[in-house]
């Protein structure tokens, strides 16, 4: 399968410390990839090889399928903003712009005029960037990073510190871009919450190592409402509930089933087990929240 971006066993460490483990993360174009971590779990660190700005210790990754040296040469249509966006505070938004279109030899017409009306600051005229607030400042960051048509655009906490209203409107903002123009994105947070408004895919890293890549639809199949079963034989339960025309469940483990249908029949499910011999050891209603899960998968809610 081609990949716009994939990564191979990417790591980089300092010292003895690992900050990016052997990471592989893999993204298709028209993505949101939501990139998933605590604070100091490697997320920057994975972001700035990607974008040129660190060189892996160890690993490689393909990017326009490109391989390394190569993929650097790729680098021209990606867009970074990593960290804080990089602005000239006595500067307005359009001069900022300006400045990055000469740096980058951008010379399309009306380019910084489409840019400023695509993230909503178009009416900001002579107002210097220093007072904006900091919604307008993550979305002039936004604009800077789409300077020159990227194809992939890499945002590292974009949504940071801002207010629900800024939030909403940086998130607006990238999901207009993604159907209108097609750009792939990486968006890095601590907020699952938030990047499930808007994320098709994502990566969970903790410690420098990626735990988990899933898609939307199975990030919310595994927090849905379920029956969890624990039975001694898992093959011969799964025969009694296709005979209860129970077509919803998936096999976990190898005494373990997830049921997603008739969540209230778990004394029956029990009963019909017994009839067929078959001993349950456990089976609960659960319905985990998004957080919940990425908590409960990483470890607990400690240094989020």
């Amino acid at each position: 399968m081609e990949y716009l971006l994939s990564t191979n066993g990417l790591t980089k460490q300092y010292g003895r410390h690992k900050a990016v483990n052997s990471v592989n993360i893999h993204i298709r174009q028209g993505d949101i990839y939501g990139l998933i971590g605590r604070n100091g779990a490697g997320k920057t660190t994975l972001l700035k090889m990607i974008s040129g700005l660190a060189t892996p210790t160890e690993g490689d990754f393909t990017l326009f399928g490109k391989k390394e040296k190569d993929a650097y040469r790729c680098l021209s249509r990606v867009g970074t903003l990593i960290e804080s966006p990089g602005v000239y505070p006595n500067m307005t938004a359009a001069d900022n712009l300006k400045i990055k279109c000469l740096a980058m030899g951008v010379r399309r017409k009306n380019e910084i005029e489409e840019l400023l009306e695509i993230v909503g600051l178009s009416s900001t005229g002579k107002k210097k960037v220093k007072n904006f607030s900091m919604g307008m400042k993550q979305r002039l960051g936004i604009a800077l990073a789409l300077v020159g048509n990227p194809d992939l655009v890499i945002l590292d906490e974009p949504i940071n510190g801002l207010d629900p209203q800024g939030i909403a409107e940086v998130r607006d903002t990238l999901f207009r871009l993604n159907r209108e123009r097609n750009i792939t994105f990486i968006i890095s947070s601590h907020i699952l919450e938030e990047l499930s408004k808007i994320a098709t895919h994502y990566g969970i890293i903790h410690d420098g190592v990626l735990l988990q890549e899933l898609t939307r639809e199975e990030l919310l199949a595994r927090c849905s409402e379920r029956i969890e079963l624990k039975t001694d034989d898992t093959r011969k339960s799964c025969t009694v509930l296709d005979e209860m025309g129970i077509r919803k469940y998936k096999v976990i483990d190898a005494d373990t089933i997830h049921i997603f249908e008739r969540l209230n029949d778990s004394g029956e499910i029990t009963m019909k087990l017994a009839e067929k011999g078959i001993r349950t050891m456990g089976i609960t209603v659960k319905n985990e929240a998004l957080e919940d899960y990425y908590l409960n998968l990483t470890g607990g809610a400690d240094n989020v």
